[in-house]
């Protein structure tokens, strides 16, 4: 059975469009790239703890016939293969690192998913601008299976902005 994943791909350090182009090419891995979103820059979202610079993120639809955690796993492994040392753990207010790539997954299929290691829908996407732009670029009537919000509803309603 095959399910369409959403992921966001960001990067701020070194050939950061390299990167994300790197990270598209190896999600083969993963299943089919199906459509993908310009990339955007934006201003870091939160507390950078090192000041890192400005971020490029590109949204992707993928055709899995992983398991959500199978697919955080191959995410995961594709982020250390391309120099990524630090990844957030646990919930709630974090310091930010820089970092060569970042793969979060924002939906999978319309599934609710809660398990400890993988949350989806991604929380905090309705609160981040560089999420929600590209992301209403390819999927604007895309429903939030919690809110029933669309992408599109979720960017026009987003009061906090930041250069996109």
């Amino acid at each position: 059975m095959s399910v369409k994943a959403v992921l966001m791909t960001g990067s701020n350090m070194g050939d950061r469009e390299g990167n994300l182009s790197a990270a598209l090419s190896m999600l083969d891995e993963a299943g089919r790239v199906t459509a993908c979103s310009g990339v955007y820059e934006s201003e870091p979202w939160g507390e950078m703890g090192d000041g890192g610079g400005n971020f490029m993120n590109q949204a992707v639809v993928l055709e899995t016939g992983l398991a959500p955690e199978e697919l955080l796993d191959v995410t995961q492994d594709i982020e250390r293969r391309l120099g990524r040392t630090v990844k957030g753990e646990g919930r709630g207010p974090r310091v930010y690192a820089s970092r060569m790539i970042d793969i979060d997954i924002l939906f999978y299929g319309d599934m609710v998913v809660d398990t400890g290691r993988l949350v989806v829908p991604h929380p905090l996407m309705g609160a981040r601008e560089f999420v929600l732009m590209p992301l209403a670029e390819i999927l604007p009537g895309m429903r939030h299976p919690v809110t029933g919000k669309t992408v599109a509803e979720m960017l026009s309603e987003l009061k906090d902005k930041c250069r996109v």
